[in-house]
């Protein structure tokens, strides 16, 4: 696996673009993840990643949606003001300064041990950012299932990240593939 560093690229003009993450929280109603993604491409963002939890309700009764996007630093703030004119409810919005990615992955009863709870948590407890999953049950959802989990998270933090994914998978029986990584040690 090789781990890339995500760099700003330049934009035609000369001017660098940046990673941001948006977190909202929206109705759970037909078009609206549409609606909420509109502002975005308007106004000359770039999609990432969106993670949806549509299984998972906030305290408001809403569900959490996490946009991963890239931007000129001058284009985010009108992304988060149109955001907010379409009556998206933003809760949070900031650059992501996450310079390397992790593949692990999950292997167990990754369904049943409550697949949204996992993945919250592994972002949550380690600051970082599930930008990718794949899930396979080929028999089915009560049997044993796999996940395959692609992580961002700053350069100094993948250690604190394994940990704690091995952490969550300890308490939810389930295992863990982990990538190796370089370390420089030749």
């Amino acid at each position: 696996m090789t781990e890339e560093s995500i760099e700003p690229e330049a934009t035609p003009d000369g001017g660098q673009t940046g990673a941001y993450t948006v977190r909202l929280e929206l109705a759970d109603e037909p078009g609206e993840l549409l609606d909420a993604l509109q502002p975005i491409a308007d106004n000359g963002g770039n999609l990432l990643s969106i993670f949806h939890e549509r299984g998972n309700l906030t305290p408001r009764g809403r569900i959490p949606v996490e946009v991963d996007l890239e931007c000129h630093p001058d284009q985010f703030e009108t992304i988060v003001d149109a955001l907010r004119e379409a009556g998206m409810n933003v809760v949070q919005a900031g650059r992501e300064e996450y310079g390397e990615e992790l593949t692990v992955l999950l292997v167990g009863h990754v369904i049943d041990t409550d697949l949204s709870n996992t993945l919250e948590r592994i972002q949550t407890q380690s600051a970082a950012s599930v930008t990718d999953l794949a899930l396979s049950a080929p028999e089915g959802t009560e049997d044993v299932s796999s996940a395959r989990l692609r992580i961002a998270t700053a350069a100094d933090r993948t250690d604190d990240v394994l940990a704690d994914v091995r952490e969550v998978a300890t308490e939810k029986d389930l295992h863990v593939i982990e990538p190796q990584l370089d370390r420089g040690d030749a």
